[in-house]
């Protein structure tokens, strides 16, 4: 099932998601493939469960869009454990649409989390992956990444976005 993207302005996106401490069910291996659905459908590579409106600790990434299965990432709850270097690069949010911004992050990144069966694993992600596990760990602690810009444009974007409410094109 593809779930519609929630729009940032929603409650659901500035909160802490809920730990999960049920694994292996037919509910969360269900919700797992409704992601990544979701994620493919929205043209995104990672996605919170948030950002489809459910308040829990699961992301899923996939930087390859699709073209590499091997390459689909299941995080639940995640915790990043190391961070190192930098990078600056264009940033963009499927709950943000339209909008991209220049976002400085890590440029390697180690997170610790479980997969769908409850294992715990930890990996290394280098620059377009480090960049996506940031990313989706900053949306379950209810952390966009226009929080990363400066007042000044994360205020911009802020009025832009309720002109497209008042038009009935943001929602």
């Amino acid at each position: 099932m593809i779930y519609p993207i929630v729009k940032y302005g929603q409650p659901v996106l500035e909160e802490n998601a809920q730990e999960i401490t049920e694994f292996d069910t037919a509910e969360l291996h269900q919700l797992v493939e409704d992601m990544f659905e979701s994620m493919y459908a929205a043209r995104g590579v990672g996605l919170a469960a948030p950002q489809i409106g459910i308040a829990k600790r699961i992301a899923v990434i996939d930087i390859s869009t699709g073209e590499d299965p091997a390459q689909k990432l299941v995080l639940i709850n995640p915790q990043i454990v190391s961070c190192e270097g930098s990078q600056t690069g264009e940033e963009g949010c499927l709950s943000l649409p339209t909008f991209r911004e220049p976002v400085t992050r890590a440029s390697k990144v180690t997170v610790r989390a479980r997969d769908a069966k409850g294992a715990e694993f930890e990996m290394t992600g280098e620059e377009l992956l480090a960049r996506a596990l940031q990313h989706e760990t900053d949306h379950l602690n209810g952390k966009l990444y226009i929080n990363y810009v400066s007042p000044l444009k994360r205020d911009l974007i802020r009025r832009k976005i309720r002109k497209l409410q008042k038009a009935g094109e943001w929602g």
